[in-house]
């Protein structure tokens, strides 16, 4: 029972971690379909529920079954470790139109009624027209609840990246793959990992390694998918998913606001989890520019590390500074 990727020599050395707008997006559109993963999430939902109302989600929703088969075209891997939106809506816009009929049609029949409903014939009868308002109406979503949100959802995913990035790197692929989702199971003596879940399914990697995708808005889930010809790819609940909506920290302790100066300190406490400057700026309300300079500062005082992700450098605290905020806000 289960979906196993099979792996060979070459994939072990082919594994690698990418985030996903576009995948965020057509989760945070299941979210507000399924209860059972809105727990996380609630001041979101809050936020997001006037804009949802908005849009009619139903087409989405259509394709989007409880258990079974989502179109891969509507959410294909990313090329790259990190890409934007406009990148992923280009190839989704680009799918031809007779596979994107295949897979919507496999969608379908796995809810009842959903193929032979209105909507499903329409999808069925004009495929081309379906891949365009399917894409639009994503556009859309992405805009209205998700891209207002992006730089805490994307400080979120990288920071995951990063924790698992080391993890691979002390503990190898055994500890990575033990680390990412309780129901994961790493066998070595077949080079398999499996998804303990109902039902059976093969996967071999055929020499294209493996994609690791963190995600906000798929927790409680890991989803394991993607049919050849694409890449496949594993997303897995984001680390630190709990606390994605709490407010901001408090104010600094005072003696090391004295000590920094207040709005240097503030930034030094917002890093509870590594970070890049656009998602301290908009966490903390600041200009980037503003963040920018005091990250520099901090960074050249041994108070902080940085490392590139991609396109974005993300700053971590050094033992010091986390000794440094962890005094009382009041403190004296």
């Amino acid at each position: 029972m289960g979906f196993h990727f099979r792996f060979g020599p070459g994939d072990l050395l082919r594994c690698r971690f990418s985030l996903s707008p576009r995948w965020e997006t057509q989760e945070a559109v299941r979210v507000l379909l399924s209860p059972h993963r809105q727990a996380y999430h609630l001041p979101w939902l809050r936020q997001a529920r006037d804009a949802a109302e908005k849009l009619d989600l139903r087409p989405l929703w259509l394709l989007m079954p409880r258990a079974g088969h989502h179109p891969d075209f509507l959410s294909p891997p990313p090329l790259g470790p990190s890409v934007t939106f406009e990148e992923e809506m280009a190839r989704v816009r680009a799918a031809d139109p007779e596979a994107a009929r295949e897979d919507m049609r496999l969608s379908l029949v796995c809810t009842p009624g959903a193929l032979e409903s209105d909507a499903g014939q329409r999808m069925m009868a004009d495929p081309a027209r379906a891949v365009r308002e399917l894409a639009d109406l994503t556009e859309r979503a992405w805009q209205a609840l998700v891209e207002p949100h992006w730089p805490r959802l994307r400080a979120l995913l990288e920071a995951d990246i990063l924790f698992h990035s080391r993890r691979l790197a002390a503990g190898g692929l055994e500890a990575l793959f033990d680390g990412l989702h309780p129901d994961l199971r790493w066998y070595g003596e077949s080079d398999t990992l499996t998804i303990e879940r109902p039902g059976h399914h093969h996967r071999a990697l055929d020499g294209q390694g493996l994609l690791l995708m963190p995600s906000a808005f798929v927790w409680p889930q890991v989803v394991g998918g993607y049919d050849p010809p694409w890449q496949p790819t594993l997303v897995y609940p984001a680390r630190g998913v709990g606390g994605l909506w709490t407010a901001p920290a408090g104010p600094a302790p005072r003696a090391l606001a004295r000590l920094l100066g207040a709005v240097r300190a503030d930034v030094l406490c917002a890093l509870d989890e590594p970070a890049s400057t656009t998602a301290l700026a908009h966490r903390l309300g600041l200009a980037p520019s503003t963040v920018s300079a005091h990250l520099g500062v901090l960074h050249a005082a041994g108070l902080l590390v940085s490392a590139r992700h991609g396109r974005q450098v993300l700053y971590e605290r050094t033992p010091l500074a986390i000794a440094l905020t962890a005094g009382e806000p009041g403190a004296r």
